[in-house]
């Protein structure tokens, strides 16, 4: 059964005044991997002129420092957030730390699944790096090398390692992304190609706990008092009811296509509710966009 309908702001100022904090997802609620989007930088102004805590948390499979520098280049710099943090940072700091059995039972031999641009993510990590899968001992994905990718490009990585019985470290949960408006395919679709061949993945990113476990401690206040702010009901929302934090749907992003509306517009009340639904996941409001 589809959900009750789900109340759709304008903006952020009409329920502002409700949290003392705010996690906003970046890429379809700040940007779009081009360009910010309109009003989303002056929302976090105002935000901030009211006194407002912002955490930034970004499925990126980057380390923050990297998040921080490409952000500011779009127009989000620091002073607009008090917290960022990313799934690649997360990674790394559990590469780093080995804090259970399965990170310490992944050995050295690191293959990396992904692109250069996210080599920074090997950087200081005591590893091994390997392009023969012969000789790896997990696969490190951080998504895929091109634009126009599609999964059946993997399968010549994936299935031999999956028939070696790798475990793959997953430094992206995401599916995909639209950047500029084209859609790709990211590491989180790779993984699911992974387990659909038999193989073990350990995701970080939302909306697994420990991100939120890194990043609320840090706002501080009552965590009913905390808006998570996303545009993705599978990890965004997903997290946030994972977290106990109440959760804003931005309808503009990735879910604009099914929901039939460019960005900016207002969602059918009722195509949101079931597409909500059949996710099994609502947001206690949405938006059209991250706007004051």
């Amino acid at each position: 059964m589809p959900h009750p309908d789900i109340p759709i702001v304008p903006g952020l100022s009409a329920l502002a005044d409700r949290y003392d904090a705010f996690v906003l997802d970046l890429w379809g609620v700040l940007h779009d991997g081009v360009s910010a989007y309109p009003g989303a930088i002056d929302c976090m102004r105002r935000l901030r002129e009211k006194g407002k805590r912002i955490a930034i948390l970004s499925n990126a499979p980057r380390r923050t420092s990297e998040v921080a520098r490409r952000s500011a280049e779009l127009g989000i710099l620091p002073e607009l957030y008090d917290i960022i943090h990313s799934s690649g940072e997360e990674t790394w700091l559990h590469l780093t730390e080995r804090p259970d059995a399965f990170h310490r039972g992944l050995g050295r031999a690191a293959y990396h699944l992904g692109p250069e641009r996210d080599r920074g993510l090997l950087e200081g990590l005591d590893l091994a790096e390997t392009t023969d899968i012969a000789r790896a001992s997990f696969l490190l994905n951080t998504g895929a090398h091109l634009a126009q990718s599609e999964v059946a490009d993997y399968e010549p990585v994936l299935e031999p390692a999956a028939r070696r019985g790798l475990p793959m470290v997953c430094a992206n949960p995401d599916l995909e992304v639209i950047r500029g408006g084209l859609r790709e395919i990211c590491a989180g679709m790779l993984a699911l190609r992974y387990e659909e061949l038999g193989g073990t993945v350990r995701y970080h990113g939302k909306p697994h706990e420990s991100v939120y476990r890194r990043v609320l401690p840090q706002l501080g206040g009552d965590p009913a008092r905390v808006l998570a702010v996303g545009d993705s009901l599978r990890t965004d929302i997903a997290g946030a009811r994972r977290a106990g934090i109440p959760s804003l749907l931005v309808t503009g992003g990735i879910h604009a296509e099914e929901l039939g509306i460019a960005a900016g517009d207002h969602p059918d009340p009722k195509l949101l509710a079931e597409i909500c639904g059949r996710s099994g996941e609502r947001p206690d409001v949405a938006a059209p966009a991250f706007v004051w």
